[in-house]
């Protein structure tokens, strides 16, 4: 823990009455909050144009699964503060397990990927936009 992460994000916005430190929340919880944020970003981003439910669903699993999650953190590593950095690498070593289909590296960034999307959703939602604009340019032109 930094004494940066207390001076800029002391405390964790009121959620249900709760105010929290953010040291206090785990990277595990910060990752389930992201996974949550990033497929709800995913699914308002493919609104348009309309599409049959069936197409939406498959377009959002392809966008939410760990191996695009991972790219995705690659593409953004160059971008990120050292504060970042840091839960980023707290969520990847926080990570156990993982679904058989992928290799144990893979989920570990796409677990650190999801941790930095909570970390930011709660403490700097403007950063996360941000962020989350420069996949969406990136993917484009990929």
């Amino acid at each position: 823990m930094t004494d940066l992460d207390e001076e800029i994000w002391p405390n964790l916005p009121a959620i249900g009455g709760l105010s929290l430190p953010i040291q206090q929340v785990s990277p595990v919880s910060l990752a389930y909050i992201g996974d949550a944020v990033y497929e709800l970003y995913v699914r308002t981003s493919l609104l348009m144009p309309l599409k049959r439910p069936h197409s939406y669903h498959q377009e959002v699993v392809a966008q939410v699964r760990a191996e695009t999650q991972a790219r995705h953190l690659e593409l953004l590593l160059p971008k990120l503060t050292e504060l970042e950095l840091s839960w980023l690498k707290r969520g990847r070593n926080a990570a156990s397990g993982g679904p058989r289909r992928v290799s144990p590296e893979t989920y570990q960034q796409a677990t650190g990927f999801e941790t930095l999307i909570g970390y930011l959703y709660l403490t700097n939602p403007h950063r996360l936009q941000t962020l989350l604009a420069e996949i969406v340019l990136v993917s484009a032109t990929l």
